[in-house]
């Protein structure tokens, strides 16, 4: 079931919400450039095991609006709070991927994880800023060329083979987003981090993390768990920065069993 929430004044995000009657609830935060399409092989799973998935596109991206601001990771973190105080959710599991991590960790820090009894982040963009030589080209290559600059990003998102068709579809993910809003995450991922976020963390947090990541290397989540009380890093050995289609079945047994 698919509807919009409103996040403020003329800014609508879509929500994909599957087994709304389900006895417990996993939102789902995607990650950079993609939207919540990305966690179809969760989707299709998980409700079979009774839970509510929830997946929700950034402002910007996917079915969302796509206003010329806001995307800092303060903004990004109310629109959270929005969808969580609009549906009502409560005592629910919150599972972001990459910068959707960052998000996500922004949200517990900043609202002291309202609504939240779990958290798990897959390849997060913690707890340090992206190299500026690395967001700076993404900028430049988006403004030029931003399907090749897709193209390019989803060779180095995967450790395995990925067919032609499935790296289609990331490309296609990447391109629903506005122009703007794909070079303004780059900006926030450059001159904004989650460092300090991490010890306001109280909740049991499960890390995943690729072991072969390129775009947030494995010693980035070392520190992380080192940084969060109460939290659990899981290798994925066969895992570069999408470890939740990589070795999908192992994810999703994984998340089941910890939400």
């Amino acid at each position: 079931m698919g509807y919009f929430v409103t996040v403020e004044p003329g800014v609508n995000v879509f929500i994909e919400d599957i087994n709304p009657k389900g006895n417990k609830t996993i939102l789902f935060i995607h990650g950079w450039p993609l939207n919540h399409n990305q966690f179809e092989y969760q989707f299709n799973f998980l409700p079979t095991l009774g839970y509510r998935c929830i997946g929700m596109d950034w402002r910007g991206y996917g079915n969302s609006d796509k206003p010329f601001s806001g995307y800092s990771f303060d903004r990004l973190a109310d629109d959270v709070r929005m969808v969580i105080e609009t549906l009502q959710l409560r005592n629910i599991t919150l599972a972001g991927h990459s910068t959707g991590g960052a998000i996500s960790i922004r949200y517990m820090a900043r609202y002291k994880g309202y609504g939240i009894s779990k958290l798990v982040l897959i390849d997060a963009a913690s707890p340090s800023s992206v190299p500026k030589e690395f967001t700076n080209k993404i900028i430049e290559d988006t403004n030029h060329d931003r399907p090749q600059m897709l193209q390019d990003q989803t060779g180095i998102f995967f450790f395995q083979y990925i067919s032609e068709p499935k790296s289609d579809w990331f490309v296609l993910m990447g391109l629903q987003a506005a122009n703007w809003a794909t070079s303004a995450i780059m900006v926030t991922l450059r001159d904004e981090n989650v460092y300090n976020d991490l010890g306001q963390i109280n909740v049991p947090t499960l890390i995943i993390h690729g072991i072969h990541d390129k775009v947030v290397p494995f010693t980035q989540a070392e520190e992380t768990n080192k940084l969060i009380k109460n939290s659990k890093l899981v290798p994925f050995q066969y895992s570069g920065h999408c470890a939740f289609l990589e070795e999908r079945d192992r994810f999703n047994q994984l998340l089941s069993s910890f939400a």
